[in-house]
């Protein structure tokens, strides 16, 4: 075991059945709350864009899975940008998956126990959806097991070396870049993160980071 398997193992939360109900309760009831959480983005945006072109090429008959889709709003991007591609939209709350536009593929589910069979997809992505797994190592793992062999994936999430910055509920986690990437790198041939911005004439400010890997 190395060093970084020991020390994350120490740190590893546990997600009890009443977390997982206050989670899941959470979300049910922030899908009416189109502000903070709103149905559509703009496609000009950074993430949008590492997330369409991080996981192409996807051909007819391609399955790409957005894991925690919240309302859909980047599988509609991915969505028109491989119209032969089936996009899988993952997310805890059906009151999310409601506002999910027609043409997805919807599943109500967990991150930690993914309701695919194994190599099921050519992509996978997560767009702040891995800081609520709470159980960061099994949400990774599951990514990576339902990916098939050269299956790209893309994540992008907080960095937590800006922790602080936002409020956050309790159960909450930011990952550093090595965090994330000796977790990808158990599964993956190659894996490499990138500090990313909102805008392309905005210098990244280390908030957001952009993790991609080929299984």
């Amino acid at each position: 075991m190395s060093l970084f398997e020991r020390f994350f193992q120490r740190r590893k939360p546990v997600l009890t059945p009443d977390l997982a109900r206050e989670i899941r309760r959470s979300f049910e009831e922030a899908a009416g709350d189109e502000e903070h959480f709103p149905s559509v983005i703009d496609p000009r945006i950074l993430h949008v864009r590492a997330v369409v072109e991080g996981v192409a090429p996807l051909g007819p008959g391609s399955r790409v899975l957005d894991a925690g889709c919240g309302k859909g709003r980047f599988a509609v991007h991915v969505r028109n940008a491989y119209p032969q591609a089936l996009v899988v939209a993952l997310d805890l709350a059906c009151a999310m998956l409601a506002h999910a536009p027609a043409g997805l593929g919807r599943v109500a589910g967990s991150m930690l126990e993914l309701p695919f069979p194994d190599a099921c997809f050519d992509a996978a992505y997560a767009t702040e959806s891995l800081e609520h797994a709470v159980d960061i190592e099994r949400a990774a793992d599951e990514l990576c097991r339902v990916l098939k062999p050269g299956g790209r994936l893309v994540i992008i999430d907080k960095n937590a070396r800006h922790w602080g910055r936002l409020e956050t509920p309790p159960w909450e986690k930011w990952f550093r870049e090595e965090e994330l990437l000796g977790l990808l790198r158990r599964h993956c041939r190659a894996a490499s993160c990138r500090p990313i911005s909102y805008w392309e004439d905005v210098r990244p400010d280390g908030l957001f980071l952009c993790w991609t890997a080929v299984k």
